[in-house]
């Protein structure tokens, strides 16, 4: 099957049919400071603040095939200091003019891109409110910059990054280039590399009527990587290099 492009027209197509609804993952808590059990990130991750990321996308190709969704999970850090998921933004993405869709994935997640009770924002306006979201917890955990944690995380990384390209958006908080993978802590941790087989070894329910939904493998994504931070840290504490805030985005 070949792939087809996103044309503006059907673009307009869609602008014109949203009809707008609640998405409780859109749903942002205020939060001047973080909840008094909490404890800020700062000196977990030497300064930097583990943002959970999942995106479902048009192929494989971060620079010619369209970001559909985007889901960021924030963590917290209890006073025991194990993490925990808090909560998710979850955003539908209306494909950038001239994006490939290449119908092997679309059937793979399941997006009509262009279905007119689709509530997708155009990329750059998705990019703005998922940047900002991400600035503030880092604000609030102390720290000096986010770092994308995924399963294969150098893919949601890629289109994280080609899309704040596009919309010429210059205040990316993501690291661009240093990442947390799951996959590989998942093979470390329990001898599997498939998300389904990582959370189930992890004690998770895995349920597969919801996967290759950007929130709900984001959020098990978050819960694997939250149950090994825990168990090594458990195992052998924090070690006090996690302190050393980094001076450099290295």
């Amino acid at each position: 099957m070949r792939c087809f492009r996103a044309s503006a027209e059907s673009v307009r197509q869609v602008r014109k049919a949203r009809i707008h609804s609640p998405n409780r993952t859109e749903k942002m808590t205020e939060f001047q400071n973080l909840p008094p059990e909490s404890h800020p990130m700062a000196n977990r991750f030497r300064g930097f603040l583990p943002v959970v990321v999942d995106v479902e996308t048009g192929g494989f190709d971060c620079r010619r095939h369209a970001l559909l969704q985007v889901a960021a999970v924030f963590l917290r850090r209890g006073p025991d200091d194990h993490l925990y998921r808090e909560r998710t933004l979850s955003l539908h993405v209306r494909p950038f003019e001239g994006g490939l869709l290449d119908p092997k994935s679309l059937e793979v997640n399941g997006i009509d891109p262009f279905h007119p009770l689709r509530i997708a924002h155009p990329e750059d306006q998705a990019l703005g409110k998922l940047f900002s979201e991400v600035r503030r917890e880092v604000k609030l955990n102390q720290c000096k910059r986010a770092i994308l944690v995924g399963h294969n995380a150098h893919f949601d990384l890629g289109f994280v990054h080609a899309a704040a390209e596009r919309c010429g958006i210059k205040r990316n908080p993501f690291h661009p280039f240093s990442s947390l993978d799951t996959v590989s802590l998942s093979a470390l941790a329990y001898g599997q590399t498939v998300l389904a087989r990582s959370a189930e070894a992890a004690g998770l329910v895995w349920d597969n009527e919801s996967a290759h939904s950007a929130a709900y493998d984001a959020e098990m994504t978050a819960d694997i990587f939250c149950s090994i931070a825990n168990r090594w840290m458990d195992a052998a504490g924090i070690p006090q290099s996690a302190s050393l805030i980094p001076e450099d985005t290295g």
